[in-house]
C-alpha cells in the first residue's frame, strides 16, 4: 500500500480503527480486564516493535501473548528461559548430517526464534549470554550463526515476560537489550470483580477459543498506514525535548534529572514515541499527532530507557515519577 500525506483519507483511518477494534475485542474475550495493557501490546505489534511485560507470576502475561498470537493467525513459538538455556537453544545450530553418498555436511537446524511471534517467557531467568542471543533478532530481524546470516519471517515480534527483579533467580537485562523493547508494560493484579470473572472463565465447562480474524499481511498494511500520519514540527520538538530533558549531562536538564538520573533515554526512545503516537492518533480518529498522543505513550516508551541512580532508589524516586515531572517541565 503506497500513499502520501495528501492521500490519507477518512476511509484509511476508519479501516485502520475498525480492524484494530476487531482484534482488540477478540483478544479481550480471553483476557479479563487489562484493557490498556491489551491496547498497548497491539499498538507495538502494529508498529513492528517488541514488548516487555513485567509482573508477578500468574497474572496472565503468557496467556495474553498466546491469545494475541491465535487472533492474529501468526506462526507462534514459546521459549521458556531458564538458567541452563543456551544461545543455540534459541537461535538454532549447525548439525552434522550424512548425505546419500556417505559424506557428511553441516546443516542449519532452526531454533524457535524462527517464528512471526516469539514469546520469551521469564526472560530474566536466563543468563546474560542467552539473553544476548535475542539482540540481533530484535533489532535487525536476522540471526547470524557461524558465517551465515538468516532472515527471520515477517512480521516478527518478541513479546517477553519478566518477573520483578526482587524475585529469586533473576538476572537483570542489560541496558542495550532493554532499549530494544518498544514498550515496557507493568501487569497489575486484577481487581475483585475481574478476579471473580477470571476464575469463572478458567474453571467453567466451556472455554471459548479465540477466533483468527487477522493475518500478517494485514498487520503490515496497517503499519504502512500509520507511517504516513503527519506530525507538526512543534509536536515533534515537544517529544524530542522530553528525550533531551532525561539526560543529566544536558545543560538545560531539570534539577530532578541531574540529581536522580544515571543515563537518559536513547534515540530509539524518540523514534518509538513518534511511531506509537501516530498509531494512537489514528485510534482516536485524528489525521495528525497531538501533544496528548505524545503524553499517552511517554510512560511505556521511556520507563525502561531512563536508568535511575542509587540516590533515586534511596529516595524512592521511580522512572514513572520522573517522567511525570518531565512532562510538567516540557
Amino acid at each position: 500500500m503506497k500513499m502520501n500525506y495528501m492521500k490519507i483519507e477518512e476511509s484509511h483511518i476508519k479501516g485502520f480503527v475498525q480492524q484494530f477494534q476487531q482484534i482488540e475485542t477478540e483478544v479481550a474475550q480471553g483476557i479479563i480486564g487489562q484493557k490498556d495493557l491489551i491496547r498497548n501490546v497491539l499498538m507495538c505489534i502494529i508498529a513492528g516493535g517488541n514488548v516487555l511485560l513485567e509482573g508477578l507470576p500468574g497474572l496472565g502475561k503468557t496467556q495474553l501473548v498466546k491469545t494475541i498470537g491465535k487472533v492474529l493467525n501468526l506462526h507462534f513459538s514459546r521459549i521458556q528461559f531458564t538458567p541452563d538455556l543456551m544461545p543455540a537453544d534459541v537461535v538454532g545450530t549447525n548439525i552434522i548430517v550424512k548425505k546419500q553418498d556417505g559424506n557428511s555436511e553441516f546443516q542449519f537446524q532452526q531454533g524457535p526464534i524462527f517464528a512471526n511471534m516469539v514469546l520469551a517467557d521469564e526472560i530474566n531467568r536466563a543468563t546474560p549470554k542467552t539473553q544476548s542471543a535475542l539482540l540481533e533478532a530484535m533489532q535487525e530481524r536476522t540471526v547470524t550463526v557461524g558465517n551465515t546470516t538468516y532472515t527471520l519471517p515477517q512480521p516478527f515480534f518478541v513479546l517477553a515476560t519478566q518477573n520483578p527483579i526482587e524475585m529469586e533467580g533473576t538476572y537483570p537485562l542489560p541496558e542495550a537489550q532493554m532499549d530494544r523493547f518498544m514498550f515496557k508494560l507493568d501487569v497489575e493484579f486484577p481487581k475483585l470483580e475481574e478476579l471473580y470473572q477470571i476464575v469463572n472463565l478458567t474453571t467453567g465447562i466451556e472455554v471459548k477459543e479465540p477466533e483468527k480474524i487477522c493475518t500478517g499481511e494485514k498487520i503490515l498494511e496497517m503499519r504502512e498506514v500509520a507511517k504516513y500520519v503527519p506530525i507538526a514540527k512543534p509536536v515533534g520538538e515537544y517529544a524530542m525535548s522530553l528525550i533531551l530533558k532525561s539526560h543529566p549531562e544536558w545543560d538545560q536538564a531539570p534539577s530532578i534529572t541531574k540529581k536522580y538520573v544515571r543515563y537518559g533515554a536513547s534515540p530509539r526512545g524518540a523514534q518509538t514515541i513518534i511511531t506509537t503516537a501516530k498509531i494512537y492518533a489514528l485510534l482516536m480518529g485524528r489525521y495528525n499527532v497531538s501533544f496528548e498522543d505524545i503524553k499517552k505513550v511517554a510512560y511505556p516508551t521511556l520507563r525502561h530507557r531512563i536508568f535511575m541512580n542509587f540516590e533515586a532508589v534511596a529516595d524512592g524516586i521511580t522512572a514513572d515519577y520522573l517522567i511525570g515531572e518531565l512532562l510538567k517541565e516540557v
